[in-house]
């Protein structure tokens, strides 16, 4: 018998050598489906099911993959521990377990079956994978590590075996058929030995008789996911749409005074060309009080911009303030160069000349001690260095937004919490829009 299954997931991991009993590392599984099969290549079953979401929301980059909403799983789902059940059913009928890539659906099942506490032969059960050297090989796709064949995706294979694409990809459901296609027709060409199949030589003729000709697919009907979401999204914001009473009171932004604290230099090495003096000279002619300087990474244009704009001030009716900050890559552990870690881009100012001298520390111990990469800190060095340093969230690849956007809300909502304890008045969240429907959502939620 041969389990081909696949899942869809609220992400990726961060760590990819990690244990699956690292629940907080491992992503959830929104979706599995699964085909059992038996040594010939029939079908004896196929279930597909979507999980409720409890405790965490389906991040906003997750759905645009697969177009699982939260809304969607906790409508149309089954309880996870429901389904793991039923897994646990169909893999105790099964000698191997099939998958593309299925290394990391494995990781995912087994930190559910772990958080849940249900015993499971899913790790102890042998893997037949159809992506490996070997497929590598049988495609020939340039661009693998040191000069072999790319791995292929499931589509470059199932294009490969069957000259055709599969259109459906990031389905659970779509994936498992095109997956079991791909798998039986390696199989039916000789593509397994008999000793990775445990079988006789006898079997591969007998195989070849039950399936002379190429597989054909299954014929299943699969769940266009993405529209289900869309129509339960239009339903809700139709509802909410009805409720409104009357228009927010609006503010005339052109009266507000504006101040740019987000700013990159050309000392910000593949990020940025403006020159410092262009900075200082474009907030003096747009009426700016002040503007700020945040290279990524480093401070070594802070001596060049405080000079340029003493000297502007010099001869100017409209004086601009210059203030000193950075944009930190804040990782996990600044000291850990066993894998890379870049952590998130988070914006820091200093409000005088103490927390000037802070952040030359940070910006040193990044490069000093953190370098890996890029030059890094960590929360534990923070803290220690925090005093008289104004915090933002940043841009999308800030903490917040980014686990609003790959992670979970409710661990935003956690390191927003972390920030705010740590800076108090001194922590700022920080909308951007440039008319992207992803920061669109993140400020919705950063609203919120």
């Amino acid at each position: 018998m041969y389990l081909i299954f696949d899942t869809e997931t609220t992400g990726l991991p961060k760590n990819w050598k990690a244990p699956v009993t690292d629940v907080d590392n491992w992503p959830r599984c929104v979706q599995i489906a699964w085909q059992l099969h038996d040594e010939m290549g029939r079908m004896i079953e196929h279930h597909d099911y979507l999980i409720k979401p409890e405790g965490y929301n389906i991040p906003y980059d997750a759905e645009q993959i697969h177009g699982i909403s939260t809304q969607l799983a906790t409508e149309k789902g089954k309880e996870l521990n429901e389904v793991l059940e039923l897994f646990n059913q169909a893999l105790a009928k099964t000698r191997f377990i099939v998958g593309q890539n299925v290394g990391f659906d494995l990781n995912i099942m087994g930190s559910e079956f772990y958080r849940s506490g249900i015993e499971t032969p899913l790790l102890d059960l042998p893997v037949l994978d159809t992506c490996t050297e070997k497929t590598a090989g049988l495609c020939k796709i340039p661009g693998g590590k040191g000069g072999r064949f790319k791995l292929p995706t499931l589509t470059e294979l199932h294009q490969e075996l069957f000259g055709e694409a599969f259109m459906e990809a990031h389905n659970a459901t779509a994936d498992v058929e095109a997956t079991t296609r791909c798998f039986l027709e390696l199989l039916r060409t000789g593509n397994y030995t008999k000793e990775e199949l445990q079988v006789d030589d006898t079997y591969f003729v007998r195989f070849r008789e039950a399936n002379p000709d190429v597989i054909r697919p299954v014929g299943l009907k699969h769940l266009n996911l993405k529209e289900e979401s869309r129509k339960l999204k239009e339903a809700s914001k139709t509802a909410v749409d009805s409720r409104k009473t009357g228009d927010s009171e609006q503010i005339d932004l052109k009266l507000v005074p504006y101040a740019h604290l987000h700013n990159h230099s050309q000392f910000s090495i593949l990020q940025s060309t403006s020159a410092v003096s262009d900075l200082i000279k474009a907030a003096a002619e747009d009426g700016q009080p002040a503007v700020a300087l945040t290279d990524i990474g480093n401070m070594m244009g802070a001596f060049v911009f405080v000079k340029e704009a003493l000297k502007h001030n010099e001869n100017s009716d409209n004086p601009v303030k210059p203030i000193v900050g950075c944009e930190f890559y804040v990782c996990e552990n600044h000291l850990d160069k066993s894998r890379k870690d870049n952590g998130y881009q988070i914006v820091m100012l200093a409000k005088n000349k103490n927390g000037y001298h802070n952040l030359a520390k940070l910006a040193s111990i990044a490069y000093i001690d953190g370098f890996y990469y890029v030059p890094r800190i960590d929360k534990e060095i923070l803290k220690k260095y925090k005093e008289d340093i104004i915090v933002l969230s940043g841009n999308l690849y800030g903490e917040i937004p980014s686990k609003i956007l790959n992670v979970g809300e409710k661990q935003a909502e956690e390191a927003l919490l972390w920030w705010k304890n740590e800076f108090g008045d001194d922590f700022y969240l920080e909308l951007n829009n440039h008319n992207q429907e992803n920061e669109e959502h993140v400020n919705e939620v950063l609203l919120q």
